[in-house]
C-alpha cells in the first residue's frame, strides 16, 4: 500500500518521503517497530502541511524561465568560462576543453592542455579567467596531476593563442601525492583583490584534515602566480603550510565569491547526509571528520558531534546528501526574483537547488528542475545569461526567462 502510493506522488514529493525515512533510520534510539511507525507517519503528514506552498513556489519558479538544453553531447563537464570574443570553454574530466560559441559546439577543442589523472574522480575540474585576462591573458584549471604513480590536486595556467594552450605555468600542487582517486575538489575564484582562492579535497585523509602541514581538506589563497601572501593566518606557524585559509573541509566541489558583500560562499559533500553551505572565513577550522551531520556509507556512527567549540558551523546542511557541486550567486537582472540567491548544482537529486539568503545567513531554498540530470555546474555569463551543465545525460543548458 505504501509503494502504490509513494507510486502516484511527483518526483519531488518522492525526495521529501526519503528525506523523512532517512531522518527515520537515524533515528535508532526509537523503542520498537510501532513508534517507528507512528513516528514515520506523523514525519509525512506534517511534512505535507508545507509539501504545497513548496510545490507551488517551485512550479512558480520553474515556469518563468525555460530549461533550454543547448548540447548533449558532453560526458562529465565540470567548468565553463566565457573568452571576451564570445567562445565559451567547457572542460570534460577526461582532460578536454570543448569550445562553443553562440550557444553551439564549434567541434573544437583547445590543444596542448596539461596530461590529467583521469581515474575515478579525478581529471580535469574546473576553469576560470584571470579578473585582467584582457590585459594579462592569463586561464586558470584545476585538475588532478599525475605525480609518478600518484596523483595530486593542481592548478596551472595558460594562454591562448587560437585553439592552442601555451606558456603553461604550475601555479599550485597540493602536497602530498597519493594513490587515492576521489575526493580532489575542486574550484577556484578569485577576489576583489585577484587573490586566488583554491579548494582542495581530503582524498581520504581523515584524520590529517585538521593539521596543517599537509594541503588536504583546506581551501588555499594564494597570488595569481602561486606565491603565498604573507597575511596567510598561518604563515607563521612552525610545519604550517602558509598557503591554508581555512581547514576542515571534505570535498568541496563548489564555490563562488560575491563581489558585493566580498564574501566567498563554499558547497562540500558529506558521507551519507551532512552536506553542508559553508561560509569561508580566514583561518576557521569546518570540523571534519570530527564534527558532521552525516554518518558512515555502512550506517555507522561517524562521529557524536554535529558541532565542536572552535568549529565554524555550517550555515546549511543537507539530509539526506544533495550531492552539491559548482554554484554561483545570481547579479543579472535578467532574473530579478534570483538576485542575490545561490544556484548550487545537485548531483545525487538531480536538480539546480536556489538557496535564499539573508546576509549570512540561509533563510530557505528551492528544488528546479529535478530530474534533468546530475548538474555538476551553474554559471552566469557575461551577458547575464544563466548555463549549467549536467552528466547522466551530459549536456549543456541555458535558462532563459520568459518574456
Amino acid at each position: 500500500m505504501f509503494v502504490k502510493f509513494m507510486s502516484i506522488l511527483k518526483f519531488r514529493y518522492k525526495r521529501r518521503i526519503i528525506d523523512c525515512i532517512f531522518v527515520l533510520q537515524t533515528k535508532t534510539n526509537l523503542p520498537n517497530i510501532m513508534m517507528k511507525r507512528k513516528y514515520l507517519l506523523l514525519t509525512i503528514l506534517s511534512g505535507f502541511i508545507s509539501l504545497s506552498t513548496l510545490a507551488q513556489e517551485s512550479d512558480q519558479q520553474e515556469s518563468n524561465v525555460n530549461l533550454e538544453r543547448l548540447y548533449d553531447g558532453l560526458k562529465n563537464p565540470w567548468g565553463m568560462a566565457w573568452l571576451p570574443d564570445g567562445r565559451m570553454l567547457v572542460t570534460e574530466r577526461s582532460g578536454e576543453i570543448l569550445v562553443f560559441k553562440n550557444d553551439k559546439f564549434t567541434g573544437l577543442k583547445l590543444a596542448g592542455v596539461p596530461a590529467v589523472v583521469n581515474k575515478g574522480q579525478g581529471g580535469l575540474m574546473d576553469i576560470k579567467l584571470h579578473p585582467d585576462y584582457k590585459k594579462n591573458g592569463w586561464i586558470y584549471i584545476t585538475f588532478s596531476k599525475p605525480v609518478g604513480d600518484l596523483a595530486s590536486t593542481a592548478v596551472v595556467r595558460f594562454k591562448l593563442k587560437g585553439n592552442q594552450v601555451t606558456d603553461k605555468q604550475d601555479i599550485f600542487e597540493a602536497k602530498p601525492a597519493l594513490n587515492a582517486d576521489f575526493h580532489f575538489g575542486s574550484r577556484v575564484v578569485f577576489d576583489k583583490d585577484n587573490y586566488l582562492f583554491v579548494s582542495v579535497g581530503e582524498r581520504g585523509t581523515q584524520p590529517k584534515v585538521l593539521e596543517l602541514d599537509n594541503d588536504h581538506g583546506k581551501v588555499h589563497r594564494i597570488f595569481d602566480d602561486g606565491r603565498i601572501p604573507k597575511d596567510n593566518p598561518f604563515t607563521a606557524q612552525t610545519g604550517a603550510h602558509g598557503s591554508i585559509w581555512t581547514y576542515g573541509h571534505r570535498n568541496p566541489q563548489g564555490m563562488v565569491y560575491d563581489a558585493t558583500t566580498n564574501r566567498i560562499w563554499e558547497v562540500e559533500h558529506g558521507p551519507k547526509g551532512g552536506d553542508e553551505l559553508n561560509l569561508i572565513e580566514k583561518g576557521k577550522n569546518y570540523g571534519w571528520p570530527k564534527a558532521s551531520y552525516g554518518i558512515n556509507y555502512d550506517g555507522t556512527v561517524l562521529t557524536p558531534n554535529k558541532e565542536l567549540p572552535g568549529v565554524e558551523n555550517p550555515k546549511h546542511y543537507w539530509v539526506p546528501s544533495i550531492g552539491p557541486c559548482g554554484m554561483t550567486i545570481v547579479t543579472s537582472n535578467k532574473y530579478p526574483e534570483w538576485k542575490g540567491n545561490l544556484l548550487v548544482g545537485a548531483l545525487a537529486f538531480t536538480h539546480l537547488n536556489r538557496v535564499v539568503l539573508d546576509g549570512t545567513e540561509y533563510k530557505s531554498e528551492d528544488r528546479m528542475f529535478q530530474g534533468k540530470g546530475r548538474f555538476r555546474y551553474v554559471a552566469e555569463s557575461p551577458d547575464g545569461f544563466i548555463y549549467a551543465v549536467a552528466e547522466g545525460p551530459g549536456s549543456l543548458f541555458k535558462l532563459v526567462p520568459k518574456k
